[in-house]
């Protein structure tokens, strides 16, 4: 039903907002992937619910008050899923995260450089300035 699309919608759009809340939505989404099942159809699955996990997060909620506020608050939990220690967790996020961070350049490429690019970039324009 309608009401409870919004609802979920909203309470999705909450976590994500508040600090370790992308981790925390994406660790539940991702959870047990890649753990079943092996060959090209466990692999298959596993992208597709990387790339939808990527849509989701790209995605700025109805109930955010402006877009430069969600990428504010998102982008850098982003870049975070790219620092998870655990081999097999990694491999995933860094799945959602690339996803989601090219999704966003597409989508939005002045918020994504200032929010994504920039960050992600700097050290490497650090060394290259000395």
């Amino acid at each position: 039903p309608a009401w409870l699309r919004r609802l979920c919608g909203q309470l999705l759009s909450e976590r994500l907002m508040r600090a370790g809340g992308v981790q925390a939505v994406v660790r539940g989404i991702m959870e047990g992937t890649g753990a079943g099942g092996a060959g090209a159809e466990a692999a298959a699955v596993d992208w597709r619910k990387c790339d939808t996990v990527a849509k989701i997060l790209a995605s700025c909620p109805q109930q955010c008050l402006s877009l430069e506020d969600y990428y504010r608050l998102v982008c850098p939990q982003i870049l975070d899923l790219l620092h998870i220690q655990d081999k097999l967790t990694a491999r995933q996020f860094q799945r959602v995260a690339t996803t989601t961070l090219l999704t966003m350049v597409k989508e939005h490429p002045q918020l994504a450089e200032k929010h994504l690019l920039q960050p992600l970039l700097a050290p490497l324009l650090r060394c290259s300035e000395t």
